[in-house]
């Protein structure tokens, strides 16, 4: 079968390598389209902590966002299992179930957490990809094409409004024209009294307007101690501070962008000012209400897709690299498809 991978800094191809051999309580998915995101870019540049602690190796099949439909079960499927042949998504975070944290609801801190395309288990970016059963969310018929690639980002978003309890009179701000902040602002356009954009790239700014934002700023005018939430998904640094200056009294700062450089803040001002700080890890827990969030129409994929690129080759595995490198402006997201002619040789 074809398999997109990352096989060294800034190298990639498209390989053949064997279909996944059936292991108890596994599933064999064929993959239609995966996304390619940010996470991915860290991996193709060595600055992965995946890879620092040595999680992660090269060759890396790729792809934590993706869908497909069922090919094949190991075993016999669990009773209401999604039957061969029907539109899936899987989660990304694969938990052991068995252990402390598990057992306490928190399966985004399992001891033996492993992570489709990230760590521990092959990507999705192949015409095939083996996941544990229990992994699997499925899918209405009818969906845009598209859309199951977008529910692994979604998730985190929904995380994000659940721990910060969002309400129908919240003044939110997203900060970041991204996947996940336009994600964020078509939810909050839909559950909150207003959603604000905030950002630096005018596309990305004018497309979030379009995704149901009330209003739009850069980053450098966003309005202080104006917003009851703030949802910070640009991943910048800068953009805590900012999230902080924004924040009313009492107000709620979400964090799903994931910073990596330090900053410099007066912590009694939090005290002061009674903010409260959320860090927010992936939303396992959401994918069935997800799902539902795209049926329903609340969210939606297609304005947020630069491109869809044919997995037909090597050259296009670095074609869609090198796309979201350049830092599109305007619609975010690039996806690989797998949906053309298949190796499924072994």
């Amino acid at each position: 079968m074809r398999a997109a991978r990352i096989t060294g800094l800034t190298q990639t191809d498209l390989a053949e390598v064997p279909v996944p051999a059936p292991e108890p309580g596994t599933v064999l998915v064929r993959t239609r389209q995966v996304g390619i995101c940010g996470t991915d870019l860290e991996i193709l540049h060595g600055t992965s902590a995946f890879l620092q602690d040595g999680r992660t190796t090269f060759p890396h099949v790729f792809g934590h966002e993706w869908y497909g439909e069922v090919a094949a079960y190991a075993d016999d499927p669990p009773e209401g299992a999604p039957a061969v042949g029907s539109p899936v998504v899987g989660r990304t975070m694969v938990p052991c179930e068995r252990c402390a944290a598990c057992h306490a609801g928190r399966p985004q801190r399992c001891a033996a957490l492993r992570e489709t395309g990230l760590y521990g288990l092959q990507g999705a970016a192949a015409d095939y990809v083996r996941v544990p059963t229990h992994a699997l969310t499925p899918l209405p018929c009818g969906l845009p094409e598209g859309t199951g690639a977008l529910i692994e980002p979604a998730v985190s978003v929904v995380e994000a409004y659940r721990r910060a309890g969002l309400a129908f009179d919240d003044r939110v701000a997203v900060i970041g024209t991204g996947t996940m902040g336009l994600l964020a602002v078509q939810f909050a356009h839909h559950y909150a009294a207003a959603v604000d954009a905030v950002g630096v790239d005018p596309a990305g700014l004018d497309l979030a307007l379009r995704c149901g934002a009330d209003a739009a700023h850069h980053a450098d005018e966003a309005p202080e101690g104006a917003y009851s939430l703030i949802v910070e998904a640009s991943g910048a640094a800068s953009a805590f501070t900012g999230a902080l200056r924004m924040a009313r009294r009492g107000g709620r700062v979400a964090l799903v962008g994931v910073a990596r450089e330090p900053v410099s803040f007066v912590p009694g001002e939090l005290s002061l000012q009674g903010v409260d700080v959320l860090g927010i890890q992936h939303g396992i827990s959401h994918y069935d209400r997800t799902v539902a969030l795209f049926e329903r129409g609340v969210l939606e994929a297609g304005p947020l897709v630069a491109e869809v690129v044919a997995a037909e080759s090597a050259d296009a595995v670095r074609h869609a690299f090198a796309l979201l490198e350049r830092g599109r402006s305007g619609p975010p997201k690039v996806l690989l498809d797998f949906g053309g002619p298949r190796v499924t040789g072994s």
